[in-house]
């Protein structure tokens, strides 16, 4: 399975963050060791939603969807 997750910092809660994973719990945790140079500065992270897919396209997409302008306003409305 392939995995659209959608976290938001603990410590700095206007800071959220978007990504694609094999592994969404090895995922968070990276992201809560600051192993991620884009997430390290506002760790500590906690899970808000996530998506499975079986098909990788589908989810790159997704994810790609959910970080533009039109995607932001649609997670920020229904995830947040």
């Amino acid at each position: 399975m392939y995995w659209v997750y959608l976290i938001s910092s603990i410590a700095f809660p206007e800071q959220k963050y978007v990504g694609f994973t094999e592994d969404v719990k090895k995922r968070l945790s990276t992201h809560n060791a600051k192993g991620s140079t884009h997430t390290a500065q506002h760790a500590p992270w906690e899970l808000q939603a996530c998506f499975a897919f079986q098909d990788k396209q589908r989810a790159l997409d997704f994810e790609k969807y959910l970080k533009s302008h039109s995607g932001r306003a649609f997670s920020s409305k229904h995830f947040w």
